[in-house]
C-alpha cells in the first residue's frame, strides 16, 4: 500500500496568499446539506417504485450527489434491498445506480 503524505508535501510550496485564496474559494462553493427524510417518505418512495415497476413507468429521481442535488429520469430496472440501491435505466439505455439514502424525491415523469 502506498502511504501518501496528501497535501502536506505541497503545503510548503504554497504562499500564504494562495492558501488564503483557496480557503476563500472553498468557503464560496455552494454545498447543500442533504435533507433528512422520515420513514413515511421512504414508504411513499417504496410505493411509487413498486407501482412504476409494475406499470413500466418512467420516474424522475432527485438525488444528492457530491454536495448538490441532481436529477435522473428513467425506469427502475432492479431493487437491491441488501445494498439499498436502485438500478435505473435512463432514456439512453444507460444504467445508473442510486443509493436509496441519497434519494430526496421521486415523481412520475
Amino acid at each position: 500500500m502506498i502511504r501518501d503524505r496528501g497535501t502536506i508535501k505541497w503545503t510548503a510550496m504554497m504562499l500564504p496568499e494562495h492558501v488564503k485564496m483557496l480557503r476563500e474559494h472553498q468557503d464560496g462553493l455552494d454545498y447543500e446539506r442533504k435533507p433528512e427524510l422520515d420513514e413515511q417518505k421512504y414508504e411513499e418512495f417504496n410505493e411509487t417504485i413498486c407501482v412504476a415497476m409494475e406499470e413500466n413507468q418512467t420516474l424522475k429521481f432527485t438525488y444528492f450527489e457530491k454536495g448538490r442535488s441532481a436529477e435522473l429520469k428513467g425506469q427502475v430496472h432492479y431493487v437491491d434491498e441488501f445494498k439499498k440501491e436502485l438500478r435505473v435505466m435512463d432514456e439512453a439505455d444507460k444504467m445508473h445506480i442510486l443509493k436509496v439514502t441519497e434519494i430526496m424525491n421521486i415523481d412520475y415523469a
